[in-house]
């Protein structure tokens, strides 16, 4: 729900989502109907991957205590498996509702700006560049990506948070 918009309207629309549901389960999800979701604020691409991921959890394809055991790339392969769900969604799931230790959301521009700050880049490295330049850190990308976010606040005056667009 925290893609691709604004932190505030984000909190604002879930929210909104909680009072229409009460709860989030995959079973409220998958049973609710396009006008609750609509209520709740959800655009016609976030229904769509909400429902995805209520049915996958439903019929056993997505099993997150599962993926909280496997390593970060595994890990990650098996959430983009979900329509709707991708590598920036993946990966910040991996690092901020998991800790996993490796989750390293390269496409997240708020890294990208801090590394290419604090690396002196003439550019603000894409997500190819940032895969390559987070190897220098593994086992402990999410480390780094920690301190990356961190310089971007401090840059930006605000607090530390991933960016909301990938």
């Amino acid at each position: 729900m925290f893609q691709q918009i604004s932190l505030a309207a984000a909190r604002a629309i879930w929210e909104r989502t909680l009072g229409v549901f009460g709860s989030i389960t995959p079973a409220i999800l998958a049973a609710a109907s396009d006008e609750d979701f609509r209520a709740a604020g959800q655009s016609r691409p976030k229904i769509r991957t909400l429902r995805a991921i209520a049915a996958a959890v439903l019929d056993g394809s997505l099993d997150f205590d599962a993926i909280g055991r496997l390593e970060a790339d595994a890990a990650h392969a098996a959430l983009v498996q979900v329509k709707g769900i991708g590598p920036w969604t993946a990966d910040v799931y991996l690092l901020s509702c998991l800790g996993h230790p490796d989750a390293w959301p390269a496409g997240d521009v708020a890294l990208q700006a801090a590394a290419g700050d604090l690396l002196g880049l003439a550019a603000r490295p894409d997500a190819k560049a940032m895969a390559a330049l987070g190897e220098r850190w593994r086992p402990y990308r999410a480390v780094a990506a920690r301190l990356l976010w961190a310089h971007y606040a401090r840059l930006r005056g605000r607090a530390a948070e991933p960016a909301t667009t990938a």
